[in-house]
């Protein structure tokens, strides 16, 4: 080989490596990785068009976007995502199926980071999974809907149970699950991950994966209220919305966002307003233990200068067997939720007495809120 002829071939090398390093944020992304997914086999090749699990959905139909089109590629029905009630599950997050411990069954083989294992994108820099850097960070959530058949789900079934607010940055995702979440149907539960990353990480898109769950160490049957819609009432400077609105605020159940796609959106925000899991909409980071039918008093009507709802303490017992022998008693206890403003304090007495049932009555305290309600 001439000096001429190699000094090409090393230019074309060159630029070969540099094109792979150009497009490769355009395919990475990132995405929820396990046996129990919807499409946790599928491959660039499966669709006529890109619909990878890591893949963006926007501007689709309903039928692109919802589930990812993956309902048609089921998990084997042994391949369950376990979520212990008052314990924490992990995930694995992302871009590429081969930098996770299922690379087994990737095109790419094993890509895994043996000097980070908690790399979501081997070789690569954070701004691929859409992060300029663990500030830039706005969260992800998993949502569940107690129905056995995914075909069975709509968008409304949906409840976001757990949020990471420092997602997505690690490929060992931490989940909280609320201790209070009630047993799956038989055949278990449907969920699935949904993230939006900030706006300074790249174009309007959102991500949904999803799988097959199942709750286990159920404690209590107290059914998931009807989600919401959830609403905008955070700090939010980047809009000059300098206090947050707590009255604003959506809470309870509250659905997943669904935004930015042809038909089927719950949420109309802007491209660079993009719905976000974190106090902005009130997810808070955790478990969101206040998702159940008895979780409050009252919840009034969110507007900018709503009253705050009341919580309810159910974290003890409310009935106890007394002997005849045993004297009146009295016991409080009190529950508050949130920060930077929330529901307001309810403390719940119960009074049991020789003979008679116990009783309880809801007494209101003012609000801890420091913000206080802005005009939005």
């Amino acid at each position: 080989m001439t000096t001429g002829m190699a000094w090409s071939s090393s230019l074309i090398s060159a630029a070969l490596v540099a094109a792979s390093y150009v497009v490769q944020p355009v395919f990475a992304h990132s995405a929820f990785w396990h046996p129990s997914m919807y499409g946790f086999n599928v491959t660039a090749q499966t669709f006529p068009y890109d619909n990878r699990p890591v893949a963006p959905i926007k501007n689709m139909p309903f039928s692109k976007w919802w589930f990812h089109n993956h309902l048609d590629y089921p998990p084997h029905p042994s391949d369950v995502f376990l979520l212990p009630a008052g314990g924490t599950t992990t995930a694995e997050i992302a871009c590429n199926k081969g930098a996770t411990s299922y690379f087994a069954s990737s095109e790419g083989g094993d890509i895994r980071n043996p000097a980070n294992p908690n790399d979501v994108c081997p070789g690569s820099k954070s701004i691929t999974y859409h992060t300029n850097g663990i500030d830039d960070l706005e969260g992800c959530a998993l949502g569940i809907a107690y129905k056995s058949e995914a075909r069975d789900v709509q968008p409304g079934d949906f409840t976001v149970f757990s949020v990471n607010q420092t997602c997505v940055w690690t490929r060992f995702t931490e989940f909280k699950v609320p201790e209070r979440m009630p047993p799956c149907p038989p055949g278990g539960c449907v969920c699935a991950f949904f993230w939006i990353h900030s706006p300074f990480g790249g174009g309007e898109e959102n991500y949904m994966n999803g799988f097959k769950c199942n709750v286990t160490g159920s404690t209590s049957t107290v059914p998931l209220a009807t989600a919401k819609v959830p609403r905008r009432c955070g700090e939010d400077k980047r809009n000059n919305k300098l206090f947050s609105a707590p009255g604003n605020c959506t809470y309870g159940a509250k659905q997943p966002f669904y935004w930015f796609n042809l038909e089927g959106n719950n949420m109309f925000e802007g491209p660079f307003s993009p719905p976000v899991y974190n106090d902005l909409y009130n997810f808070r980071d955790g478990a969101q233990d206040d998702i159940f039918q008895d979780s409050y008093v009252t919840i009034p009507e969110p507007a900018p200068n709503a009253a705050l709802p009341v919580l309810k303490d159910v974290s003890t017992p409310q009935t106890q067997t007394q002997t005849q022998s045993e004297s009146s008693s009295s016991t409080s206890t009190s529950s508050t939720i949130g920060n930077g403003g929330g529901p307001i304090t309810v403390t719940i007495t119960v009074t049991a007495s020789t003979g008679a049932l116990p009783s309880a009555t809801a007494v209101s305290s003012s609000s801890s809120s420091s913000g206080g309600a802005s005009s939005w």
